[in-house]
C-alpha cells in the first residue's frame, strides 16, 4: 500500500429540511387547524480515529464527502427523518486544519476518538410550531438550515515513542527489525526505507514502547533534498530520538563526524524545537571495526562531534548491544510518560485534617 500522510478533502454536513404548511381536513371535523410537521435534521460528518489505519491514502483519491439532508416536513404531524450521518475513518494521529487558513480545527490521538467536523443544519419548522391563541390558522414556515461545509487538509503525524534519525544506509531498518515486530525492506545500498515504519519494542510483560523508522536524512533536506525531509513531521510527536551512525562506512572518504554534523544542521533548521528534543548518539555497524581499535574510533568520534548526551554503542547486525539500549529507553519513556501526566486534583472534602490540640484548662 501506498503511504500517504497528506490529502485535501472537501466535506459537506447536511441541509435541514423545510418545514410544512399544512391544515387537517377529516370528515366531521371542520376546523382541524394547522398540522405541518417540522424538517428533519441534516446528517453530520465525524472522524474516526482507527488504529488499523495508517495511511491516508483513501483520501487521495476521495476528496469530495457529503451526508444527506434531511426530509420535508409533511402535513399529519408528520416530521421529516433525518439525514444520515457519515463516518470518516483516518489514522491515529491525524491533525485537520482548515484548508483557506490554515487554522488546526481536530487532532485525533486517541484510538476510537470520534469527533464531529462538520454538523446539520436544522430542520425548519412547520406551521404547528405557529400555533396560538390567537394564530389559530397559521400559513408560517421556516425553511431548513444549511449544513456546515469545510475544505480541510488532512495530514499525518505518526505517534511513536522513539524516532530513529540518521543519514541513508545507517542501519535504522536493521536495528528497528532487531528490536521490534517490524520487518522494513533492507538492502545493501542507500535510501532503502521510503516511508516511515513502526515497530512495537517489548520489554517485557506489559512493557513495550514504540518506535519509528525514517527515511535517511541527507544534507540540504530542509531545503528538500532527498526523501528525509517529508518525512521529519512524524519526529515531532515523539519523546526521543536516537540519531544512528554508520561508524565503519563503505567509502573511506566519508567522514562519519561530517556526516553527523550535517544531520543536526538539517533538524535545526527544520524545526527548533524537534532540534530541542533529547537526543542520544547510537554507534552502529561496530562488528565492522577491528575490537582492538573499537574503543579509540569511539572516543575520538564523540569527540570530534563535541557530543554532551547518552552515547550507546551496538551492532544491530548481531544485536550486540541492543539490548542494554532497549531498555535504557523504556525507563527514559515511561519517566517521560509519568512526568507528562497531571497530577490529580485532591478535593478538600476528604483531606483528612490533623487532630485539634486539647483546650487548655
Amino acid at each position: 500500500m501506498k503511504f500517504v500522510d497528506e490529502a485535501y478533502i472537501d466535506i459537506a454536513a447536511g441541509d435541514g429540511g423545510s418545514g410544512c404548511v399544512s391544515f387537517s381536513h377529516e370528515k366531521y371535523k371542520e376546523f382541524g387547524g394547522p398540522n405541518g410537521g417540522d424538517g428533519g435534521r441534516g446528517g453530520h460528518v465525524y472522524a474516526v480515529a482507527d488504529v488499523n489505519l495508517n495511511t491516508l491514502v483513501d483520501f487521495r483519491f476521495s476528496r469530495r464527502h457529503e451526508a444527506r439532508n434531511g426530509e420535508h416536513g409533511m402535513g399529519s404531524d408528520m416530521f421529516g427523518a433525518k439525514g444520515d450521518d457519515i463516518v470518516l475513518k483516518m489514522p491515529v494521529g491525524t491533525i485537520l486544519t482548515d484548508g483557506e487558513t490554515g487554522e488546526v480545527l481536530f487532532e485525533l490521538l486517541v484510538p476510537g476518538e470520534r469527533l464531529l467536523i462538520a454538523k446539520g443544519g436544522d430542520g425548519g419548522f412547520g406551521n404547528l410550531r405557529f400555533k396560538s391563541s390567537t394564530n389559530r390558522a397559521p400559513r408560517s414556515k421556516t425553511p431548513g438550515w444549511p449544513g456546515e461545509r469545510k475544505s480541510l487538509k488532512l495530514e499525518l503525524k505518526v505517534l511513536a515513542d522513539v524516532g530513529l534519525l540518521g543519514m541513508p544506509n545507517a542501519g535504522k531498518s536493521t536495528f528497528i527489525s532487531a528490536v521490534s515486530n517490524a520487518r522494513p525492506r533492507i538492502a545493501d545500498y542507500p535510501f532503502t526505507t521510503l516511508h516511515p515504519n513502526l515497530g512495537v519494542v517489548r520489554v517485557g510483560p506489559e512493557q513495550s514502547f514504540v518506535v519509528a523508522d525514517l527515511p535517511g536524512l541527507i544534507e540540504g533536506a530542509s531545503e528538500g533534498a532527498g526523501l528525509g525531509h517529508l518525512f521529519l513531521r512524524h519526529l515531532q510527536r515523539t519523546r526521543l530520538l536516537l540519531h544512528v551512525v554508520d561508524l565503519a562506512p563503505f567509502d573511506e572518504n566519508v567522514d562519519p563526524v561530517a556526516q553527523a554534523k550535517a544531520i543536526v544542521g538539517e533538524l535545526k533548521k527544520y524545526d527548533e524545537a524537534l532540534y530541542n528534543k533529547p537526543r542520544w548518539l547510537v554507534l552502529n555497524k561496530l562488528d565492522m571495526v577491528d575490537a582492538d581499535h573499537r574503543a579509540a574510533v569511539v572516543k575520538d568520534f564523540v569527540k570530534r562531534l563535541k557530543f554532551k548526551g547518552p552515547v550507546f554503542e551496538i551492532s544491530a547486525l548481531t544485536r550486540e548491544g541492543c539490548e542494554q539500549l532497549v531498555k535504557t529507553i523504556y525507563q527514559h519513556v515511561k519517566q517521560v510518560q509519568k512526568n507528562e501526566q497531571p497530577e490529580e486534583e485532591i478535593d478538600p472534602r476528604f483531606v483528612e485534617l490533623p487532630p485539634e490540640p486539647p483546650a487548655s484548662t
